[in-house]
């Protein structure tokens, strides 16, 4: 009897099992279905191949190959200037390129953070087609007290003497970037100079002349523009009499009023009389 009832209990364990094991089975089905549904109801999205990093990058790095790789992009999302091809990235026979700006792991590259195929990640990779850099000499009070970093942009302020006006202060060029500070130029640097003795903007040949020019006449002061800032600086020029509110007068010279006389003799004495004038 109890053999009986141990082969009815195993039987309707077994049973239960294969009953377990079939509903799996059936739900796992039922969903993958589901899922493959979707899928085709879902509207196909065009996607291209971007290139990303494999790890942190930081200015002045070499880039390599082995430190990328592709990934898949929605093609209408690409960023601007990103690499599609690798190849590009590594013309044959040229030398590698150079990091500009810090890159994270997974973030796409674009041209305007490296370097072109055998250029230094210096200064002469920053200037755009007909600029040139030009250093200003500063101090702690003339360089906005070392907050300058290289991507700022400022003002240049001109101080010294004018023959018409005496001491005058005048803003001579606006917005110039700078492009490094003493021999920096990453950036992505987030420290300020403690007392920068140089800076190096881009300007243009003709700013260049007038820059020199100012530096050798007087005393260039910079300002420091802020980052949403897009506004042009108007002409500006201070001189004494207008830093103290005092208001030029002008002296207007008065004509002495005509005199008339008539000379008339009397005896041996000659003598001047008044009279009207008639003109």
């Amino acid at each position: 009897m109890r053999l009986v009832f141990g082969l009815v209990l195993i039987a309707g364990l077994g049973l239960a099992g294969f009953a377990a094991y079939m509903a799996q089975n059936y739900i796992t089905q039922q969903q993958a279905a589901l899922e493959a549904a979707r899928a085709e109801a879902a509207p196909a999205l065009p996607t291209v191949q971007v290139i990303v990093t494999r790890e942190e990058m930081r200015f002045g790095q070499e880039l390599t190959r082995e430190a990328l790789r592709a990934v898949t992009w929605p093609a209408d999302a690409v960023p601007e200037g990103a690499f599609t091809d690798v190849d590009t990235l590594f013309p044959e026979g040229a030398e590698p390129r150079k990091v500009l700006r810090a890159l994270e792991p997974g973030e796409p590259l674009m041209a305007v953070k490296l370097t072109e195929p055998g250029e230094d990640a210096g200064i002469t990779s920053r200037l755009e087609p007909g600029k040139r850099a030009f250093t200003i000499k500063v101090d702690a009070s003339t360089g906005v007290s070392g907050f300058l970093r290289p991507g700022d942009r400022v003002d240049v302020y001109w101080s010294g003497r004018s023959s018409a006006s005496g001491e005058i202060t005048k803003l001579i060029e606006t917005g110039l970037p700078l492009v490094a500070v003493d021999q920096n130029a990453d950036m992505d640097r987030t420290e300020a100079v403690a007392v920068a003795r140089t800076v190096t903007v881009e300007a243009t040949p003709q700013q260049v002349a007038a820059l020199t020019q100012a530096q050798s006449t007087g005393r260039l002061t910079l300002s420091l523009v802020g980052a949403d800032d897009t506004g042009i600086a108007q002409a500006v020029e201070v001189d004494q009499q207008r830093l103290l509110g005092i208001e030029a007068v002008e002296v207007v010279e008065e004509e002495p009023e005509e005199v008339c006389t008539v000379r008339t003799r009397r005896g041996a004495e000659v003598v001047e009389i008044p009279i009207p004038c008639t003109n």
